[in-house]
């Protein structure tokens, strides 16, 4: 990373011409200027801060709640001290803060809400431009579709992943090893001191999944979209140079808004199909897949799943990590991180190299020279970790509009297989169906879930990697086919079909799915088929009965009421559309 992520080699920019969006409210020489300013001046601000600098709000997701956010508090601080660098005034204030590992039903369910709360937060105000700080899963999608329907200059700062995990002289990664070695447990492969030994051993410092999941991915998509500065996605948290990189970004940010950059000059059509493509060469999370579908949502950028087939589909997976490889983030910043796959994309014509990025320049200005430090982790394109492993998204009579499904993580002896269906109604039923020793299932069936969509399981939660029956864990059984609705943790892997859409909630096929039926996947050929007459489903859709809504009132109620399907990013209808962040309605 350059010393400052910009174009200006720590020189001032003159300031905008334009009005600054904040002396709406501090440039008034009357009544409300006075109570605006005298307010503030409270915590002992100088008269001058109010006199025309950009006011630069810093959007903290720190929560003791949210275990990979909880050194925020100290990277908000270097964004503050590059913000006053600058010539800024900078306001922390504090956002709904989504904890993967602690929320319950599912983060899922709340990234709507937060993302409303971020958006509001920064209309309301008199700010001129926001630094995002977001590291668990759902605070990146939140704070980027917020601040993008805002579109005041933003710039987003990820917490970094944590250090690796060790137990006993061996890597371990979180989520990707946490599934494993509960599996082992059920198996009696190991002892419950064991599990808990590595439980120690897994979180050593500071940060977010230290895997390629969800977290890491998202920062990842936050560098290859350019609403971040280069290296953003790989360095740990706690690396002084991600606090290096925070301190810059609050200097970058006085400067976009002196230049008036916003994110919908930066989130492009060309913008994300460089994040597509980044996403399949570094092997990333289903779930970006939802995540992005809902940010172009909010700049009105027209994104579809088969953009993601189209863009991803012969781009090689280049990265070795969890839960894909072997090593982990960490070891992918060593290497290079993502500056170095992207400048392997561009190499290869593979890059929208003219894409604006926060720094000022184009993609391709940050990463043309980028070294790629040791090809294990970040391997050549000619000879990579995995070829043509990008998402895969699959039609058919039990997916009309479509389904996701990692390659990368899947085994290649399932890719193409058909096989009887073992249906589970609810998740409650899967768990109890998986620990059945007179559950009639094989290693060849293939498991089915229902009703855990957007609405069936109001926010979509991580289930799709179902566990496996005990008795064929037993047998040696390590993988099989599992379609549903749901998502799964982008720490997860398996022959995992997910986010089928339309869900068994709102009446799409799979709801019509019986124990039984011969499901055939067909990964190469992009197929997922029910084999059963179109009399046959049509006679069982006369049948089915919508389940009862799981709220009557709140949140959950507005939520299933409004939540668009998976293949349209599970925003909320009223939210699509780009919007904009003029000053609110004066009050006197």
């Amino acid at each position: 990373m350059s010393d400052d992520g910009s174009t200006n080699d720590n020189k001032k920019t003159l300031r905008s011409q334009k009005p600054l969006r904040s002396q709406a409210w501090f440039g008034r020489q009357d009544k409300m200027g006075f109570y605006y300013r005298s307010f503030l001046k409270n915590s002992g601000q100088p008269q001058d801060r109010f006199d025309g600098r950009p006011v630069i709000g810093i959007c903290n997701t720190w929560s003791e709640l949210t275990p990979c956010n909880i050194h925020f508090r100290d990277l908000a601080e270097h964004v503050r001290r590059g913000v006053l660098d600058a010539g800024g005034y900078p306001l922390e204030f504090p956002v709904s803060s989504l904890g993967e590992v602690t929320m319950r039903p599912t983060a899922m369910l709340y990234r709507n809400l937060a993302s409303m709360d971020v958006e509001e937060a920064i209309r309301a105000h008199p700010l001129d431009g926001v630094v995002l700080l977001m590291g668990c899963d759902k605070t990146t999608p939140a704070l980027l579709m917020g601040a993008a329907s805002a579109d005041l200059p933003a710039i987003g700062v990820s917490g970094g992943p944590q250090l690796r995990g060790n137990y006993r002289g061996q890597i371990i990664g979180s989520g990707t090893n946490i599934i494993s070695m509960s599996e082992q447990l059920r198996a009696g492969e190991i002892t419950m001191a064991e599990f808990h030994e590595a439980e120690a051993g897994m979180n050593r410092s500071s940060g977010s999944c230290m895997t390629m999941g969800t977290a890491s991915t998202m920062a990842s998509m936050v560098e290859a979209l350019g609403i971040g500065l280069p290296e953003n996605a790989a360095i740990p948290a706690v690396d002084a140079r991600r606090n290096l990189l925070a301190r810059m970004a609050g200097r970058r940010i006085v400067d976009m808004v002196n230049e008036d950059l916003k994110p919908s000059d930066i989130l492009t059509r060309e913008a994300f199909e460089n994040a597509i493509r980044a996403l399949a060469a570094i092997g990333g999370s289903t779930n970006a897949v939802v995540h992005l579908l809902a940010i172009a949502g909010r700049v009105g950028v027209e994104l579809n799943l088969a953009d993601f087939d189209r863009l991803g589909r012969d781009i090689h997976c280049l990265v070795d990590l969890m839960p894909s490889g072997r090593f982990l983030m960490e070891d992918f910043y060593y290497a290079g991180g993502l500056p170095a796959v992207l400048r392997a994309l561009g190499e290869r014509g593979l890059l929208n190299k003219d894409a604006v990025t926060a720094n000022g320049r184009t993609i391709w200005e940050n990463v043309a020279t980028a070294p790629n430090w040791n090809a294990e982790v970040i391997t050549p394109f000619e000879t990579p970790f995995k070829p043509e492993a990008g998402i895969a998204i699959l039609t058919g009579n039990l997916a009309p509009d479509g389904a996701v499904i990692k390659p990368s993580a899947a085994s290649p002896e399932l890719m193409q297989h058909t096989g009887r269906a073992v249906v589970f109604e609810s998740v409650e039923e899967m768990h109890h169906g998986v620990n059945d020793e007179t559950l009639d299932i094989d290693a060849s069936c293939i498991m089915v879930l229902k009703h855990c969509g957007p609405k069936g399981y109001p926010g979509m939660a991580e289930v799709g990697n179902m566990p496996l029956p005990a008795k064929l864990l037993r047998e040696g059984v390590r993988d099989m086919i599992r379609i549903s609705d749901a998502r799964m943790s982008g720490t997860a892997y398996g022959t995992v079909v997910l986010h089928v859409a339309p869900e068994a909630t709102a009446g799409g096929p799979l709801a019509l799915v019986q124990n039984g039926d011969l499901i055939t996947l067909d990964v190469p050929a992009r197929s997922l088929h029910l084999h059963v007459s179109e009399e046959e489903m049509a006679a069982r859709r006369a049948a089915w009965v919508a389940p009862e809504p799981h709220a009557t009132r709140g949140y959950q109620r507005l939520y299933i009421d409004h939540v668009l399907q998976a293949d349209r990013g599970a925003d909320f209808d009223f939210l699509v559309g780009r919007s904009g962040s003029p000053v609110p309605r004066d009050n006197h």
